[in-house]
Formats: C-alpha cells, sequence, structure tokens
C-alpha cells in the first residue's frame, strides 16, 4: 500500500477515529478537543446502530452510522476493533498518522513542551506506532462534587490511578492491527512516548457511572463486569485519598512510564504491565486545563 509523505518542514495529515454507542456526552467533549488539535474536518465518528443520534456538537466531523449487531460485549469489540483498524488502513490513503481512541480517551501532550499535539506528531519519527501513558482518572468521593458538564474534567479532578490498561498504542504511523479495546497492536511491540498521556474519564463521576447500570443494552451484552472496574477506581482513589497514601505525579509518572517499558504481563508480550501495582497520583497542575 503507498502512504502518502511530506516533507519534514510541514505538517503531517492526521485523523482521528472512534466507535461508540449511547455515549454523546463523552462524543461531544471528544469532538471538541480532537477537533481543536487536528481539525474536525478529520475526525471519523463510528455510530454503532442507525438509531444512534448524531452529537450535537458534531460540527464537521464526519458521522457515519454503521449497521448494529447485538453481540457479548468480547466478540463485541473484536469486531469492532477489526472493522477500526480496516477503517485505519484505508485513512492512509490521505493521512500520515491514523489515531485510535474511545469516546473518553484524550491523548494529551505535556505542557511543558510548549507545542500543539500537530505539531509535536508532525515531527516525531514513528516507525510504527506509539503509546502514551495511561492515567486512569477518578474522583475522591469524600472532596470532589458530581461533575460539572460544562467545566473542563481535570479542573475538577484531582488523582488518577496509572494504568497499563490505558497506555494504549492508539497512534499509527502505517496500517496495523489493533487488538480489542486499541490495547495492543497485534503482533507488534509498543513503544511509550515520554512526552504523552492518555487520561481516560470513564471514571470520572459516580453517578455517570451507576447512570450506565440503567442502559439496557450494556447489561444485555455483557458489559457490567466493565463498568464494576469503573467503579473500582473511584473506590481505590477515595480509599487512598482518605489514608494519605498519594503519589506526586511529578515524581511517579517517569518511574511508572520505565516500569511499564520494560515489565509484560505473561500471557501478551506485546503489552505493558504495572506488576498488578495501582498507584494513586496527584495530578500535575499543569495539566488542569489541557482536558
Amino acid at each position: 500500500m503507498n502512504v502518502i509523505t511530506t516533507p519534514a518542514s510541514t505538517h503531517k495529515r492526521i485523523a482521528v477515529i472512534t466507535m461508540a454507542r449511547n455515549d454523546e456526552f463523552f462524543l461531544n467533549r471528544w469532538i471538541a478537543y480532537y477537533g481543536e488539535q487536528f481539525g474536525e474536518e478529520n475526525l471519523y465518528v463510528y455510530l454503532d446502530g442507525k438509531d444512534q443520534p448524531i452529537p450535537a456538537m458534531a460540527g464537521k466531523a464526519n458521522v457515519i452510522h454503521v449497521e448494529r449487531v447485538a453481540e457479548h460485549v468480547v466478540k463485541a469489540e473484536k469486531r469492532r476493533l477489526n472493522f477500526l483498524s480496516q477503517k485505519a488502513k484505508e485513512l492512509f490513503k490521505n493521512y500520515h498518522i491514523v489515531i485510535g481512541v474511545d469516546a473518553d480517551e484524550f491523548i494529551v501532550l505535556d505542557p511543558r513542551i510548549n507545542k500543539t499535539l500537530r505539531e509535536y506528531l508532525s515531527e516525531k519519527r514513528i516507525n510504527s506506532s506509539i503509546s502514551s501513558l495511561g492515567i486512569d482518572v477518578g474522583q475522591d468521593t469524600n472532596s470532589e462534587k458530581i461533575l460539572d458538564r460544562e467545566r473542563p474534567f481535570l479542573q475538577q479532578r484531582n488523582y488518577a490511578v496509572t494504568s497499563s490498561r490505558y497506555t494504549k498504542p492508539s497512534i499509527l504511523a502505517r496500517p496495523l492491527r489493533w487488538g480489542s479495546g486499541f490495547h495492543r497492536i497485534k503482533w507488534h511491540n509498543f513503544h511509550i512516548d515520554k512526552n504523552l498521556y492518555m487520561f481516560h474519564f470513564g471514571s470520572v463521576d459516580y453517578d455517570m457511572i451507576m447512570d450506565r447500570f440503567k442502559d439496557k443494552d450494556r447489561m444485555a451484552t455483557g458489559r457490567e463486569r466493565h463498568i464494576k472496574k469503573r467503579l473500582s477506581t473511584i473506590t481505590l482513589i477515595t480509599d487512598k485519598v482518605k489514608r494519605g497514601k498519594i503519589k506526586d505525579g511529578d515524581k511517579w509518572l517517569p518511574p511508572a512510564r520505565m516500569i511499564q517499558k520494560i515489565f509484560r504481563p505473561i500471557y501478551a508480550y506485546n503489552k505493558p504491565s504495572t506488576l498488578l501495582k495501582k498507584t494513586v497520583i496527584k495530578i500535575p497542575e499543569r495539566f488542569k486545563d489541557t482536558v
């Protein structure tokens, strides 16, 4: 397949893709964030089901309805990522980089770099793919209020878990195949970039998670366990904050990245591992206005 090239001095063409169902709140935030980074016209949102409404803030984003196939979450995830991998392959006819992320996942460049995400990725040499360091943001229910949906997330949340689950090889420089949930590239290693962070907001608000238990679609397709994992992030953060067992984010993020670079789960060499250690950090102040 012929992949387009570009002079080093110009910005690369970058596309971002996702697929979602019953997630309009996060999709609106997703479109606003990545639209500002790369241009709304370079966003591709696949809605799982023709019954899904087009997000109110879709703007110039490419929103495409896909025929709904109701099946168990494990089978559905394989189908979804095979579909998105194929769409990414097609996009490489017109783009240099394709980013695949879920609707509640936001890749953030460290503000210390003082560049836009597009500038940074355009200047970076990527052989196949790169990962951001996973940061699972949660709510301390003792000190943090219900999420104000009009304000930036990180102005309202102070704590997160450093998580290999969200250290995903989301950024592709050529056609490759993602595994379920974007968690790995099939038959390829992963490479964690030292300046990129993946902020996951699926656990950002307790009440929002509880509402998901009322979603009949999710319950019917076996997603209850997945939702309970999000509650466990909130429980862990609330408990560790109460006991004062919080790490300084600035001090902990570099060793967290190193641990995930070195260690792998025994069942998948091409995934990162935290050695079953769940560390809660105070999110550095410089990220407060990013998402």
